[in-house]
């Protein structure tokens, strides 16, 4: 990857939507050019697609919560099934220390919430959780 890559990668990521000759009059290369980069870093998996950031105020009424999961030994593939079927998991982090795994969530309320951590504690494979209720996002620097 070059700067060219580097510079496509980070417009894109400040508006995935930008159109390919808004990209390449920024970038000051040929549409031609852009074109062919971008497909390259798509084929390549450098871009492994295109996706909608919700912003504040479409988040708002949304109940986060990160739940930290114990895992049995051996268990990872199954838990990982029955995450991907829980429609209120949006990420699933695998981590290294005292805890095997990082859940994020998003509710509608909290009964949801409760439900969706009952589901989650129920799922063979898993030891101990403990859940994290998000109150407010001080600083987001996702893309």
């Amino acid at each position: 990857m070059d700067d060219l890559d580097r510079n496509i990668i980070a417009l894109l990521s400040g508006d995935a939507r930008m159109s390919l000759a808004v990209l390449a009059r920024r970038l000051k290369v040929a549409r031609s050019t852009a074109q062919t980069r971008l497909e390259r870093l798509e084929a390549t998996g450098a871009i492994a697609g295109y996706t909608l950031r919700l912003g504040e105020q479409a988040r708002e009424g949304r109940i986060r919560a990160t739940v930290l999961l114990e895992i049995a030994p051996r268990s990872l593939a199954g838990v990982m099934t029955r995450l991907r079927a829980i429609s209120q998991v949006e990420r699933v982090h695998t981590t290294s220390g005292r805890i095997d795994m990082l859940v994020q969530l998003a509710t509608g309320s909290t009964s949801e919430l409760d439900e969706t951590l009952d589901r989650i504690g129920a799922i063979e494979g898993v030891r101990g959780s403990e859940s994290l209720i998000h109150l407010s996002t001080k600083l987001d620097r996702a893309t």
